[in-house]
């Protein structure tokens, strides 16, 4: 599943290609929409929240799209389009008077109304590190009042902050020397969103370096434990070890750690 950075990327990717523009057409292709037609229609901007991607038009609608594991945004230019065995899996079409079309595919959360109900929908999300006005002090809280449930769970609820993902809940548990299973309320929670909120800005905003948690972006050398189970840690050399899933969570995503950098407490 894309992470807030990822997404935050793929905003600026269709700010560049979209945001200002009128399109000449502009369809939503899911049941619930279907009828809308969105042409004529100007955008006047893209905006994230954690995983969540929202499309401004100039009249107080937005678009609400959420990639979770299957979807995603391409961008094609003027006099150009898709392969025709994509086309079937096209749920939003967004092409531009005289300019390129991007394309959602597979997207499995399409919702479009008026912006303040578009706004609602993300209401219950914690504070997004990405965003410049990013409430640390409320990350802190939120994580503390987690009490004994284990780091790695509380850094994939949304509702805590908004954002990371399987791959950053590993590495900043790795990077904190955290167990995983360490219980929230016993962790430094001051440093360890500090360290999140400059790592996954550091990884959405400079070139090359997305979801580079090593410095290192040879093949096989760019996390430290994600992905990594039976391999020697980069750090001590100890092998990776990994369960299939992380208790209390229903997408059952597997957990990677280092038993010596980060031994059980």
């Amino acid at each position: 599943m894309p992470e807030g950075d990822t997404v935050f990327a793929l905003a600026a990717r269709l700010r560049r290609a979209l945001d200002g523009a009128t399109l000449r057409a502009g369809r939503l292709q899911v049941p619930a929409h279907a009828v809308e037609n969105l042409a004529g229609r100007t955008v006047v901007g893209h905006r994230t929240h954690g995983k969540h991607l929202l499309t401004d038009f100039e009249n107080d609608t937005t678009l609400h799209t959420h990639l979770r594991m299957s979807g995603s945004w391409t961008v094609v230019r003027a006099g150009r389009s898709i392969p025709q065995r994509i086309r079937p899996d096209v749920r939003v079409r967004l092409a531009v008077v005289d300019g390129p079309t991007a394309y959602g595919v597979l997207l499995p959360v399409v919702d479009y109304g008026y912006t303040r109900d578009m706004n609602a929908l993300i209401a219950h999300l914690g504070p997004d590190p990405l965003h410049s006005t990013f409430d640390a002090e409320r990350g802190v809280a939120n994580i503390g009042a987690q009490g004994s449930r284990p780091i790695v769970a509380t850094l994939l609820d949304q509702r805590v902050i908004a954002g990371p993902g399987n791959l950053w809940a590993n590495e900043l548990c790795f990077l904190r020397g955290l167990w995983p299973w360490t219980p929230s309320g016993d962790v430094d929670a001051q440093r360890l969103v500090a360290l999140l909120e400059r790592a996954m800005r550091h990884s959405a905003t400079v070139p090359g370096a997305m979801q580079v948690t090593t410095g290192d972006t040879r093949r096989g050398r760019s996390h430290w434990v994600a992905g990594r189970a039976a391999k020697p840690c980069l750090r001590c050399g100890t092998a990776i070890r990994v369960v299939a899933e992380i208790p209390g969570d229903p997408d059952k995503r597997r957990t990677w750690w280092c038993p010596t950098c980060q031994p059980e407490r």
